[in-house]
């Protein structure tokens, strides 16, 4: 008994593949459309960023999809993969973006009084900057006073930039409280 072997040649291989590779996203987009979009957008706030990170995942397992032995798992990973890495940038922008001090309580005043509240104000900030741990102080401080980058903050002290955004995160954090339990 022999097996008849179609003569492809590599153009009719690619073809092959891509046929292939369309009918396994079709048939994960019909069986798995809602249930991943809905999944997504429990991950993330945003529909178009639900969207958008829905699509990406399924670009993703088409072009992995002749090394998959299961593919809808690799479907809903990646999307998982990709809403966690989204989350992760809308927080750092968020982090990067305090440099007005605004998100702290704090704005600019023209008159005596405002100028006096302030400077009340700064001298509270200083106090809560003075309380932070001495590499948390200076990475919020070369942050917010002096407008570096975290890239520039991480070369400057030596340290990741991964770790530049923890301490920006943290010293937001212990601000924001010990500015809350200031009588008002």
């Amino acid at each position: 008994m022999s097996v008849f072997k179609l003569p492809l040649g590599r153009v009719g291989r690619i073809l092959f593949l891509m046929s292939s590779r369309d009918d396994l996203i079709g048939r994960l987009y019909t069986g798995s459309q809602r249930a991943l979009r809905g999944y997504v957008r429990r991950l993330i706030a945003s529909d178009d960023a639900a969207d958008e990170i829905v699509q990406e995942a399924y670009l993703r397992t088409y072009e992995n999809a002749e090394r998959l032995n299961t593919p809808r798992a690799f479907l809903f990973t990646t999307a998982r993969n990709l809403a966690s890495s989204a989350r992760r940038s809308t927080e750092t922008q968020k982090t990067e973006t305090v440099g007005d001090l605004e998100a702290l309580g704090f704005e600019s005043f023209d008159g005596p009084e405002e100028r006096a509240m302030a400077d009340e104000e700064r001298r509270l900030l200083q106090q809560a900057v003075a309380r932070l741990p001495p590499q948390c102080g200076a990475v919020f401080s070369l942050r917010i006073f002096h407008d570096y980058s975290y890239k520039e903050i991480a070369e400057r002290l030596g340290i990741a930039p991964k770790t530049v955004e923890n301490h920006i995160a943290r010293a937001l954090r212990e601000i924001f409280e010990y500015l809350q339990k200031q009588p008002k």
